[in-house]
C-alpha cells in the first residue's frame, strides 16, 4: 500500500500548524475509494495560500474559481486542467457533468496512467471559491454527490477539497437534506489567528498592551497585515494612534471600507443598511434581540432573519447567559466591523473629509466603551478555553458569561467570565469561576465584593459553589489592598502580562 511521509508545514506559512496537520492528514490517507472535505473561513483568513501550499506538496491540481457565467467558469477549468496535465490543447466540457466525470475518471485510472507505485498515491484536487461555481450552476453539488457516491464503491484515489468564504453557502452544502449531507470526511473552518498568534504575527508579542490595542481593531486576519498594509504596523504603542489614522480611519487605505465590503460580499445580504443598522445596535451595546429590535424600530420578530444570517456569516455570535436558561446576548465576532461600527459610521463624512486625526481624538471614550471594552471581555474567555485552562485545577466546564438578579439590591450583577460545570445525576450544576474584565479600570476591592456577592446569590439558588474562585481581569492594573487580599484568599488576578504568556498567574484555584 502506498505511503507517504506527511510534508512539514512550510516555513512561509504563519502559525496555522492544527489546520496543516488535519489537511495533510486527508490528503495523505491511503484508503482506495473517493473522499471529500469542505474547507471553509470568511475572507481574508489565508485559506487559499494554505490551500495552494498543500496542493504543491502533493502535486495535486488546484482551481481557483471566479464569479462568471457556466460556460466562462467551464473554460477556465478546462483550461487550468489542461495546463496541468500537459496538454497541448485545452479539454472541451459542454457541461459540468462532462468535467466532474472525467475529474473523477482520471483519478480512479491513475494506476493505467502512470504506474502501479504512483497510481497508488491519492490525486489531490483543490475546487476554490466553490460558491462561485455554485451560484452559476447550482446542479454541481448533486453532480459531485453522483460521482462521489459512486467511487466510494468502485476504486478511486480521489481526495476533493471544496473551499469557499461565503459561510452560508459553504454551511448549506452538508446541512439538512444536501446533496453531500453525510459525503465529507472532512469539515475544517480556518479562523483568525487567536489573540496570542495575532501578536506575535504583527510584531507586537512583546508590547501586550499594543498586542490588545491591535488585536480590538483588526484581529487576528492576517490578509490585514500583508496584503492591504504592505506591512505598516505600528512600531510601538506611541505610535499605535498615528497608526490607526493612517490605515484604518484614512480614505486612502483598503482597509477603510473593508468592513463595508465583507458586509456585502455575503450571499444572503441583500438590504445592508438593515444589517448595518443591527451591527450598529450590538456596537452600541444593545446586546439582546429585544434591545437591537429596539434599536432599529423593528419587532423582535421581525429582525430573526438578519440575526440568523449574520450568525451563519460568521459576524455575529449568540452567547448562552450560563445562569439563565434562554436567554443570551449577540456579540460582533469581526473586529474590524465592530469598529466601524462604534467608531467609523458616526463620523463617516468627516473621514472620507481627510478628518481622521480630529475624529480618533474625539473617539477614545468611544473606543474604550465599545469596542476594547467589550473585545477584552471576549480575550478573556478565550484565555481561560485555551492558555488559562490549567489554571482552574478541575474538569473545564462551560465558559462564557452571564447575569445574576440580586432581589435585595435590586440590581443586576453582570459577570463577565465565568465557569460553569454541568450537573450530573442529582448533583447541581457547579460555578467554578466567576470573573469581572475591566479595559481602562484598576480593579480594586469592590470588584471583588461584587463577584462574591453573585457567589453568594448563585449558591442560595441552589448551585454548587464550594470549589468557585473570583478571578479579576484587567488592561490598566490591580490596587495594592486588591493584590494583598489575592495573596491571602483563593483569588486570580490577570493583567496583560498573564494573558499574552509573558508573566505566569502564581495563583491558582483550587
Amino acid at each position: 500500500m502506498w505511503r507517504q511521509r506527511t510534508p512539514d508545514k512550510p516555513p512561509r506559512l504563519f502559525d496555522r500548524g492544527g489546520e496543516w496537520a488535519v489537511l495533510t492528514a486527508f490528503a495523505s490517507r491511503p484508503q482506495p475509494h473517493a473522499m471529500l472535505g469542505i474547507v471553509s473561513g470568511r475572507r481574508r483568513m489565508g485559506k487559499t495560500y494554505l490551500l495552494r501550499a498543500v496542493a504543491e506538496q502533493y502535486g495535486g491540481f488546484y482551481f481557483g474559481a471566479t464569479a462568471g457565467t457556466t460556460a466562462e467558469s467551464l473554460r477556465q477549468f478546462s483550461a487550468a486542467l489542461a495546463e496541468y496535465q500537459g496538454s497541448p490543447v485545452p479539454f472541451s466540457f459542454a457541461t459540468w457533468d462532462d468535467a466532474i466525470s472525467y475529474l473523477f475518471t482520471v483519478a480512479a485510472r491513475r494506476r493505467e496512467d502512470v504506474g502501479a507505485e504512483a497510481g497508488d498515491a491519492p490525486f489531490l484536487v483543490v475546487i476554490d471559491e466553490f460558491p462561485y461555481l455554485v451560484k452559476a450552476a447550482p446542479e454541481l453539488p448533486s453532480l459531485l454527490q453522483r460521482a462521489i457516491d459512486r467511487f466510494q464503491v468502485e476504486e478511486s484515489r480521489m481526495r476533493l477539497l471544496l473551499c469557499g468564504s461565503a459561510m452560508s453557502v459553504m454551511g448549506g452544502l452538508l446541512a439538512s437534506t444536501a446533496p453531500l449531507r453525510g459525503r465529507a470526511q472532512l469539515e475544517l473552518v480556518v479562523r483568525p489567528f487567536g489573540y496570542r498568534a495575532a501578536a506575535e504575527f504583527w510584531g507586537a508579542g512583546d508590547d501586550p498592551a499594543l498586542a490588545a490595542r491591535l488585536h480590538a481593531v483588526v484581529g487576528g486576519t492576517p490578509a490585514y497585515r500583508r496584503q492591504f498594509l504592505a506591512d505598516d504596523i505600528p512600531v510601538s504603542l506611541g505610535d499605535f494612534d498615528d497608526w490607526v489614522c493612517r490605515t484604518v480611519l484614512s480614505p486612502f487605505s483598503p482597509l477603510f471600507r473593508e468592513a463595508r465590503y465583507l458586509l456585502a460580499e455575503e450571499a444572503d445580504i441583500r438590504d445592508t443598511a438593515l444589517y448595518h443598522s443591527v451591527l450598529a445596535a450590538v456596537a452600541q451595546g444593545n446586546t439582546t434581540r429585544g434591545g437591537i429590535a429596539g434599536y432599529i424600530g423593528r419587532k423582535s420578530v421581525d429582525i430573526s432573519h438578519p440575526l440568523n444570517v449574520l450568525e451563519d456569516s460568521h459576524l455575529l455570535m449568540r452567547e448562552p447567559d450560563v445562569f439563565r436558561a434562554g436567554k443570551s446576548q449577540y456579540r460582533i465576532t469581526e473586529p474590524l466591523i465592530n469598529f466601524y461600527e462604534a467608531v467609523m459610521r458616526p463620523a463617516w463624512t468627516r473621514l472620507e473629509g481627510g478628518q481622521a486625526s480630529e475624529v480618533w481624538a474625539q473617539s477614545a471614550e468611544r473606543f474604550a466603551a465599545q469596542v476594547a471594552g467589550p473585545h477584552f471581555e471576549a480575550v478573556c474567555r478565550d484565555y481561560l478555553i485555551g492558555p488559562g485552562n490549567s489554571l482552574l485545577g478541575s474538569a473545564l466546564g462551560q465558559v462564557g458569561c452571564g447575569v445574576v438578579s440580586d432581589p435585595q439590591e435590586r440590581r443586576q450583577i453582570e459577570v463577565d467570565v465565568a465557569v460553569v460545570e454541568p450537573g450530573s445525576g442529582g448533583s447541581s450544576p457547579a460555578v467554578t469561576v466567576l470573573g469581572e474584565a475591566k479595559w481602562g479600570t484598576v480593579m480594586g476591592l469592590k470588584h471583588l465584593a461584587r463577584l462574591a456577592r453573585a457567589r453568594d446569590l448563585l449558591a442560595a439558588r441552589g448551585m454548587d459553589t464550594s470549589r468557585c474562585g473570583l478571578a479579576c481581569f484587567s488592561a490598566a492594573g490591580f490596587s495594592d489592598a486588591l493584590r494583598a487580599e489575592a495573596e491571602r484568599g483563593d483569588v486570580l488576578l490577570i493583567g496583560l502580562d498573564e494573558l499574552y504568556g509573558r508573566v505566569t498567574p502564581t495563583t491558582l484555584l483550587s
